[in-house]
């Protein structure tokens, strides 16, 4: 049978050693101590001892079960177990946290270590010695099965065992110790691994060496711990203090250690940096107001980890504090070491480092920015971290949600620490609320929520403010959403990271569309909105087409005046009295109320037709839509049009004129040559208006109006509505040549509307002349023929040399009046041809069309070698240009 010391590791260890190398124990001797060393690298537990743990997760789950009662219940059974056990230290010491979600929260600080603590006694160390074995033993358990947890204490009032009780000492404290406390020869009691120093060398004091340092003091193991401790709750021990220059923790100069133990209670210290780092950060934020409850909530999140930090400081504190009570030491393997503390502390100081990046990153941060700073830190491959970032980032972001769902069920916002992303500027007033009141502070958007969902969210609370301030419409926002509110913040915040795209938001849709659908639904059914944009469409867009031309008949003689002799009653008196005779007198009394007339800055020389203007009033909720810019531009585009339609009215005069003429003048043949020219001149005119009325009317206001009113039919909420409404009046503006891009075109275009006027009072001028010769001719005539009827000579001599002379006189003009037409035939052909090569090169492909349609004959291209390129080769070159 084998002798135990033949079934130990270290000897099963090294005979495998000896086995696969095929050399003798002594030659093997350096490849034993490297595979010890590989054996006890394993720092990872096998075995989950944390009953805290267990116990937690058990009351989580019943919760999450929403079974509060039976969690009630299993705690105050738990509690009653713990009273029954002897010993509360020996279950306590085993609870190590392993996880911050699933241990309590409620240690506190623990209190200073005292400074008047004792070095372990003589007897504890020499029965640490006789308890200690060789090899992979004098490690301790770790070596085998992962690090293992505080050791458990003896209970209160139990002698400290001496030597040669080891199998009694085996069953009291359980088998977990008895793997540590295996009977061994006094051959290998004093035997240690490499680099591991033994029970006894840990507290007894070296004696100095010679050549050490005059008046260094030996510091034993035992005593860093105590400093270790001091330092991992920031407090400056005997032998390692804090250093204000190099902003570390340091190993007094005077204290003799070796080069293993200073190296691992620097490593140890380490948590010591960490810890006031985060306390440092949490103390001063947490008294400042100004850094709001997202702050204030990152804060307190710290504060909960720092006291899962300092619950372990209380185990450890613990166990160091009974066995010196007891005056027991259990040896080498179960007590308080270094090497322990650096396997115990490796997930604390990992958590730390996570905080400590969170303090450095979220510096200067507050709001919905410094939710971005904690959401970025969980886009690691590290579950432990992400699981940590992910447990503090649901804290932090809990009052941004309770922001987000006061705007979107409630309208309100109250944030006066400006941490939501939803921005209220209180200076604005009740007409521009829509637009200025509240915009989105980009800089607070969180990075976990998309730019479309915060669109939306401002939307929601922004249409609910617009009901109740500018509307007037007192319904409570309850009945206008029937999304009910959430009566679990933190669920929401766990589907806000784990179910952005349903969950989180099916919520924030389905409040949006139930408010902007209300919202739309007031403006139609109770303000008429689709009613007045109809309105606007026919009488500032000139859709209106009875009520146009009579406007313009009954207007003719009041704006053919100076227009500084104008008065406003006198045409809205004439306004009122064309509605009254067209189809625009069945229109709502709400719409001919708004409309009206408007007469603008008078310039010298202007006349009626320059000055004067249709008007639409707006207010309420509707000039939320027809805002003062729009209601400008819409101004613009009238007189545009107005000009235009005035254009064709006179051009509908000439025409007139020439079929009365035409009869009238049938005496004066010398005078038809006069006629032909006007009449072609002013066919050319025609053509040129009927083109620029059919492209303004039809593919500029009927299709963009068209896309509006399908866009304003598919609307989800009112901005929909503003952005179709402007982007139809900026089509508008554009395509009737009104932008800036336009102005050399609508200067030609302008050029060409003034050779029309020009055609009228010249023909006028023309026509008067040869009607007066007419009658002249006429009167003679009549006059001799009732000489004649007397019975006397019908003219005398100088009679006929004064009519023959007069006549002669007439004939002398007319090649003055053919004259002047070809001047200004002229000049309006090459005004026209300017304006056929201006479009030739606009980038918008209806204006190319729209040369083509003017110069359907090639008349022009004719005379002007710069039309004389293709058509597809214009656009080909105005698209490279």
């Amino acid at each position: 049978m084998a002798t135990p010391d033949q079934k130990s590791p270290n000897v099963l260890l090294q005979s495998l050693c000896c086995r696969i190398l095929g050399r003798s124990e002594a030659d093997v001797a350096q490849q034993f101590q490297y595979a010890v060393r590989v054996i006890g690298s394993n720092f990872a537990p096998t075995v989950e001892r944390d009953e805290f743990l267990v116990a937690e997760k058990i009351k989580k789950e019943l919760t999450r079960q929403r079974r509060e009662a039976d969690a009630a219940l299993f705690s105050e059974l738990h509690r009653k177990l713990h009273s029954q056990v002897s010993s509360y230290a020996t279950l306590f010491a085993q609870a190590l946290p392993r996880d911050a979600h699933s241990t309590p929260y409620y240690y506190a600080r623990p209190q200073t270590l005292p400074l008047n603590y004792q070095e372990r006694s003589a007897p504890s160390a020499q029965s640490s010695g006789s308890l200690g074995s060789s090899g992979i033993s004098s490690i301790g358990v770790h070596t085998l099965n992962g690090p293992p947890p505080p050791p458990p204490s003896l209970l209160p009032g139990q002698s400290h065992p001496g030597p040669g009780t080891g199998d009694c000492l085996r069953q009291q404290l359980g088998a977990r110790l008895a793997w540590t406390l295996t009977a061994s020869q006094p051959s290998l009691q004093t035997t240690t691994s490499k680099g591991v120093p033994s029970a006894t060398s840990r507290s007894v004091t070296r004696p100095r060496r010679d050549g050490d340092a005059g008046g260094a003091v030996e510091v034993t193991e035992a005593a860093l711990v105590r400093d270790i401790l001091y330092v991992f709750q920031g407090i400056d021990g005997r032998n390692i203090k804090m250093s204000s220059a190099d902003n570390c923790y340091k190993v007094e100069g005077k204290a003799n250690l070796n080069r293993s133990l200073r190296d691992t209670a620097m490593r140890l210290a380490e948590l010591g940096w960490l810890h006031n780092k985060i306390r440092k950060y949490t103390d001063q934020r947490s008294l400042d107001r100004s850094f709001g409850l997202v702050g204030q909530s990152f804060c307190a999140a710290l504060h909960q980890e720092l006291k899962e930090y300092y619950r372990l400081l209380s185990v450890l504190h613990s166990q160091l504090q009974l066995e010196d009570d007891q005056g027991v030491n259990l040896g080498f393997e179960s007590s308080l070491t270094l090497r322990r503390l650096l396997v115990w502390t490796y997930d604390p100081k990992i958590r730390l480092k996570t905080l400590a990046a969170l303090v450095d990153h979220c510096q200067g941060r507050k709001g919905g920015e410094l939710a971005s700073a904690v959401h970025a830190y969980t886009k690691t491959g590290d579950p432990s971290m992400r699981s940590l970032v992910q447990h503090i980032l649901s804290l932090v972001s809990h009052p941004v949600l309770s922001f987000l769902y006061r705007w979107i069920y409630d309208g309100e916002l109250e944030d006066a620490h400006h941490e939501f992303f939803v921005a209220s500027d209180p200076t604005v007033k009740t007409d521009r609320l829509w637009h200025d009141k509240y915009t989105l502070r980009t800089s607070m958007i969180p990075s976990f929520m998309t730019m479309g969902q915060c669109r939306k969210v401002l939307l929601i609370g922004k249409s609910i403010n617009f009901l109740h301030q500018v509307c007037h419409d007192q319904t409570p926002p309850a009945k206008v959403i029937a999304v009910a509110r959430s009566a679990e913040p933190l669920q929401d915040a766990a589907d806000l990271f784990t179910d952005l795209e349903n969950a989180f938001q099916g919520k924030i849709d389905a409040a949006y569309f139930e408010t902007s659908k209300y919202l739309l639904d007031v403006l139609n059914r109770k303000y008429s909105l689709l009613d007045h944009m109809q309105a606007v469409r026919r009488y500032l867009l000139l859709g209106q087409g009875d009520f146009i031309r009579h406007l313009m008949d009954l207007l003719k003689p009041e704006l053919a005046r100076p227009a500084t002799t104008l008065y406003q009653h006198n045409l809205t008196g004439i306004l009122e009295t064309a509605v009254r005779a067209t189809n625009a007198q069945f229109d709502s009394p709400e719409i001919l109320r708004r409309l009206d007339v408007r007469l603008l800055e008078v310039s010298p020389g202007d006349t009626g037709w320059d000055v004067f203007s249709l008007d639409y009033h707006v207010d309420g909720p509707i000039a939320t839509v027809f805002t003062r810019e729009c209601m400008s531009h819409y101004l613009r585009v009238f007189n545009f049009l107005w000009r235009a339609k005035r254009m064709e009215y006179i051009l509908t005069d000439i025409r007139k004129g020439h079929m009365c003429n035409a009869k009238l003048l049938r005496n004066l043949p010398e005078f038809s040559g006069v006629l032909h020219h006007c009449h072609i001149l002013a066919s050319e005119m025609v053509h040129f208006i009927h083109q620029m009325q059919y492209y303004i009317t039809f593919e500029v206001l009927e299709c963009s109006w068209d896309e509006l009113w399908n866009q304003v039919q598919q609307a989800q909420d009112l901005d929909h509505i503003i952005a179709a409404h402007e982007a139809f009046l900026g089509t508008v503006i554009s395509r009737c040549l009104l932008d800036a891009d336009s102005r050399a075109l609508l200067n030609q275009l302008r050029a060409v509307f003034d050779q029309i006027i020009e055609l009228q009072s010249t023909q006028d001028a023309i026509c008067r002349a040869a009607l007066e010769e007419l009658q002249r001719r006429l009167q003679f005539e009549d006059k001799k023929q009732q000489r004649e009827a007397e019975g006397q000579w019908g003219v005398t001599a100088a009679e006929e040399e004064q009519e023959s002379q007069r006549v002669r006189e007439f004939r002398e003009s007319i090649p003055k009046m053919c004259s002047q037409l070809r001047i200004l035939t002229h000049f309006y052909q090459g005004v026209v041809q300017q304006f056929l090569v201006l479009l030739t090169t606009s980038p918008d492909e209806s204006l190319r069309f729209l040369s083509f349609r003017l110069d359907f004959n090639e008349h022009y291209r004719a005379r002007e070698p710069r039309l004389r390129v293709s058509l597809g080769a214009r656009g080909r070159r105005s698209s490279h240009t």
